[in-house]
């Protein structure tokens, strides 16, 4: 929760009046480098401010030398911010842009009539159509889990299993609103265009990768509260760079897991059994 923790030396007045040397410490949270770098660079001219003034009031030379650490991410790679934001973006692209065709797509061929009169329930047909994209989702995941250890260099500080439960609650989250959209729509390129401009643009914006949330208007912010991405963001940058457990993330993780029960509910809910 903090990004810029400053530490005083030992005895810093004391060192500074009489040696005119004294040291701070600077330590930030590098796993957003672009955040870490404005942090340490305001207090860095803060404190090259303060050594101008007092230098000029009190004519003795001072020395206040800043030391700056970057914590989880020492060489500030921009990996490992673009990452965590990457895998959530991927896999609510196939998820849901997939899912959303697949039931569109047998409407649009009139073979969901012969679906529904098979004798077996009709929830099956969702179900059937969610698993493919479920297990061709994992597999991806475990691709770029892969790709980001030995490729990127970003490696996984964190719990795996852990990691792979949540990423699978987030891909269970995303074949939902893919479901829900296919259930609502009639035609394939219907599904698509919505599954692209509903979901690849605010997974763009609200997750926090590419623009800080916190610097958007408030009825923006507001906004990305229900985006799914944002909250698994947080999840991988905590296991992935942090190595953080689970009583650190648990509230992302239930307001991920609402968000996906609320989904599968509605999306059971609108899914017909009657052809009109």
């Amino acid at each position: 929760d903090v990004g810029l923790v400053v530490v005083f030396s030992e005895r810093f007045y004391e060192n500074m009046m009489h040696t005119g040397d004294a040291q701070i410490q600077l330590i930030a949270d590098g796993s957003d480098p672009n955040t870490a770098s404005t942090l340490t660079m305001y207090a860095t001219s803060l404190i090259s401010m303060y050594q101008q003034d007092m230098m000029g009031e009190m004519k003795i030379p001072y020395q206040i030398n800043p030391n700056v650490k970057f914590l989880y991410n020492p060489t500030l790679k921009g990996s490992y911010n673009f990452v965590p934001g990457v895998m959530g973006m991927i896999l609510m692209l196939i998820c849901a842009m997939m899912t959303s065709v697949s039931i569109a797509r047998e409407k649009e061929m009139g073979t969901m009539e012969v679906l529904l009169v098979s004798p077996f329930n009709p929830i099956l047909v969702i179900i059937s159509k969610a698993i493919p994209y479920f297990v061709l989702s994992l597999i991806n995941l475990i691709i770029i889990l892969l790709m980001c250890q030995f490729l990127l260099g970003v490696p996984i500080v964190g719990n795996v299993i852990l990691l792979l439960l949540l990423s699978s609650l987030f891909i269970i989250c995303c074949l939902s609103l893919g479901l829900l959209i296919s259930n609502s729509t009639s035609s394939q390129q219907t599904a698509m265009i919505i599954s692209l401009m509903g979901m690849l643009v605010p997974t763009m914006l609200f997750t926090g990768f590419m623009f800080p949330i916190e610097n958007m208007p408030v009825p923006l912010q507001i906004i990305s509260y229900i985006v799914p991405s944002k909250w698994y963001y947080i999840i991988v940058k905590s296991i992935m760079i942090k190595g953080l457990g689970f009583s650190s993330i648990w509230k992302e993780a239930l307001i991920l897991f609402g968000i996906t029960v609320l989904l599968l509910s509605v999306s059971f809910k609108k899914f017909k059994i009657r052809l009109s």
